[in-house]
């Protein structure tokens, strides 16, 4: 299950943040939506099936929330934070970047 959570913005749209399993370190995706249902319906339509939100244990920053209100997709990730929560000067990446195609086959999408 990833950790995660939420935030309702002034004009009734929420902002999704999910630490989710993917490599060594793991990935927070953020997604801007109408609501928490459409924002985990926009993960699991691009192949992220097991995608919950079970609570508001890790809310969105208001730099997260930034970053994901600017982006023209409204859907973007980064490498979790390490246990200490600093993650150095890494920037934001749209979504098809994480989820690219592999010369095999299909969408490398993380496991989670």
């Amino acid at each position: 299950m990833a950790a995660g959570g939420f935030c309702k913005l002034p004009h009734g749209t929420v902002v999704v943040a999910l630490n989710l399993p993917h490599g060594p370190a793991g990935v927070r995706v953020l997604v801007h939506a109408r609501n928490r249902a459409r924002a985990l319906t926009r993960l699991r339509n691009l192949g992220l099936r097991s995608v919950y939100l079970r609570g508001n244990a890790a809310p969105p920053t208001p730099d997260e929330i930034t970053a994901v209100l600017h982006h023209p997709d409204g859907l973007i990730w980064r490498t979790a934070p390490a246990g200490n929560g600093v993650l150095g000067t890494e920037l934001w990446h749209p979504i098809r970047a994480l989820l690219r195609v592999t010369p095999t086959g299909p969408p490398a999408v993380p496991q989670g």
